[in-house]
This record gives structure tokens, sequence and C-alpha cells, in this order.
């Protein structure tokens, strides 16, 4: 939807055209979002290893997760490595692979990340990113 030419400055034009311009806004942001949702949405198992127990890895995950709008869960396992599952739009869902392979936390060192069981899906099956034990 193309703005409307507005001829007055807004002081002039009153409350009224105030109280107007934040729903025609507001209609762009529902449209924006209605269109964020029809993106393809990937989801992926993935395992970390390396230094990654004891050195804050989880809530680093947890952190990055949050940032880049992905959801999903981490946590440790008894082999020594991380594991988890992340979802969200595909391009999103890409950076926190590589976030997982090649950043991790500052005190972290990641020798390999394998991903497995990546596949398109209709709808995220969880509301946020959390920290399994």
């Amino acid at each position: 939807m193309a703005p409307l030419p507005l001829l007055l400055p807004l002081p002039l034009l009153g409350a009224s055209v105030s109280r107007l311009l934040p729903r025609l806004h507001g209609r762009g942001s529902a449209a924006a979002a209605a269109m964020s949702t029809a993106r393809t949405l990937k989801s992926v198992d993935y395992e970390v290893f390396g230094r990654v127990q004891g050195v804050c890895f989880r809530m680093y995950a947890e952190g990055e997760a949050k940032k880049m709008g992905v959801v999903g869960w981490v946590k440790n396992t008894r082999q020594g490595t991380v594991t988890g599952q992340v979802q969200g739009p595909e391009d999103k869902v890409n950076s926190m692979k590589t976030w997982l392979s090649k950043v991790g936390s500052p005190s972290s060192r990641i020798d390999r990340a394998d991903f497995s069981n990546e596949k398109t899906i209709s709808e995220l099956e969880y509301t946020n990113f959390s920290v399994k034990y």
C-alpha cells in the first residue's frame, strides 16, 4: 500500500490524523508479520563435538537463538557433546547452524558439528528456545 500524500503539515491536520497514522502503520506491520510466517520453515537436529561442556555453551546457544529468532532446545549429553534442535525460517536456521559449527561460546572449542533430520516444516513445534537438563 502506497503512503497517502499529505498536503498539510501534521500539526495543522488535527488529532484525528495523529490517531490514524499508527493504525495505518500497524497494517503494514501485520502484513510484514504475515509475510514472515509465509517463509519456508526448517527444522534441524544437531550435535556439537569438542570442548563444549563446562564453557557455558548452552547458555550462549540459548542467547544466540533468541537473538536470531529461532526456537528449539539444547542440552548436554553423557558423551561430552551438546545436542539439540533448531526450528525457524530457513535463513535464520542456517545462521544458527553456522554459529553452532564455527562460533560457540567464548571458551568453547568446536571440533565439528553434525546436522541431521533437516526438513521443511509447516509450523514451529516450539514457542521459544530452551536449555534442557
